[in-house]
């Protein structure tokens, strides 16, 4: 459980009379906010963490009335196990426009990575593999398919990763007998030093190969590109990380399986727009006489361009909204805000005539 306590319900932002809909509802948000899968602040897995372990407890009437009663000693003797054994979490997440196949893992291996549910059974998987991804803000709107291009040692076909030439096998290493290792043991005053190093005729391998594979030459590996389309979700959040089960690493063990791929995505400058969340900033810069008079801009959105009404007596750095004009929340079906921010120019430069009309504007002003 978490190290640092804080109030469930203030985890979650409901009150403490909310009902199940409620909470799950505030869960499922925050959730997909902060998996660690697909948010890669600094952070975002304790947070995450604190936010499951939250909803464990709010969702179940039991474990509730036990904390509501007696605070956190009340749920003080639960293990991970029994607080999230219960749990659907694909249920909870289903029907919402998201691929799991695609997105964050609440499968086995979510416990065993973030709540140490259970030991790993069978061999270590590999290493996972992280690429960036960079879209235009038109993705990030309608969401829709993207391709991403990645080189990776996969297990070579031929030898089938043995490292042998067909029909041949590895051979037990002499020098160690099969254990990849050579120990040296020295004694000094009573007591027994240890010195283990990797074997200098295998290189660890335990196995020594007379015949190496033509293709990988005794790798066991070669290196492969692949083009691979993926599925990116309306809204997704800057930065956020789409996996992709066993695309990474291959095992170093024999008969594991393979990492995974982690495409984190980024939304591309755009020259008209600002991101901030949902949200879509745009700069224009209009006239002083403009400002005093108003007027009508043609205003860029994702979709089209809009008019803009600029009321009279506008001032710097005014913000305009244009409301649903953003991109849409993740996860959500609200769309966030484009906000038009006005800059006012001062001329630098005046005409003899200009002059003359600011300096009769000047003494109108100062009779008023």
């Amino acid at each position: 459980m978490a190290s640092t306590q804080r109030d469930y319900y203030q985890i979650l932002g409901v009150p403490r009379n909310a009902d199940a809909k409620t909470i799950k509802d505030a869960f499922r948000t925050l959730a997909l906010r902060y998996h660690p899968d697909r948010n890669k602040e600094p952070g975002a897995e304790e947070r995450f963490k604190e936010i499951a372990e939250a909803y464990a407890v709010l969702s179940d009437p039991q474990k509730c009335a036990q904390y509501d009663a007696g605070g956190f000693a009340g749920v003080s003797g639960f293990s991970p196990e029994d607080l999230f054994g219960g749990i659907d979490f694909r249920d909870i997440f289903g029907g919402h426009g998201f691929d799991f196949d695609l997105g964050f893992d609440f499968g086995e291996s979510f416990f065993d990575r973030f709540f140490g549910k259970r030991p790993r059974k069978g061999p270590q998987p590999g290493d996972n593999i992280e690429v960036e991804l960079v879209i235009p803000l038109e993705r990030v709107l309608t969401g829709g398919e993207e391709t991403v291009r990645i080189s990776r040692p996969v297990t070579c076909l031929t030898c089938q990763g043995v490292g042998a030439e067909p029909g041949t096998q590895p051979r037990i290493c002499s020098s160690c007998k099969g254990t990849g290792q050579h120990v040296e043991s020295q004694q000094k005053g009573g007591i027994t030093f240890r010195q283990i190093t990797a074997c200098g005729t295998c290189h660890g391998r335990g196995t020594v190969i007379d015949m190496p594979c033509p293709d990988c030459k005794g790798q066991g590996r070669v290196e492969r590109e692949e083009t691979l389309t993926i599925k990116i979700p309306p809204g997704i959040e800057e930065g956020m990380a789409l996996r992709i089960p066993g695309y990474g690493q291959p095992s170093r063990e024999s008969g594991g399986p393979p990492g995974d791929l982690y495409v984190v995505v980024h939304s591309a400058p755009d020259p008209r727009f600002e991101r901030h969340g949902a949200d879509l900033l745009h700069r224009e810069t209009i006239q002083v006489t403009d400002a005093v008079l108003g007027t009508r801009l043609s205003i860029p959105t994702l979709e089209e361009d809009v008019e803009v009404s600029i009321p009279p007596g506008t001032q710097p750095d005014t913000l305009l909204r244009l409301q649903g004009k953003g991109l849409p929340e993740f996860g959500g079906k609200k769309r966030g805000d484009l906000y038009l921010s006005v800059q006012v120019h001062i001329p630098e430069q005046l005409s003899q005539d200009e002059r003359n009309l600011y300096q009769r504007l000047r003494t109108l002003e100062k009779k008023k």
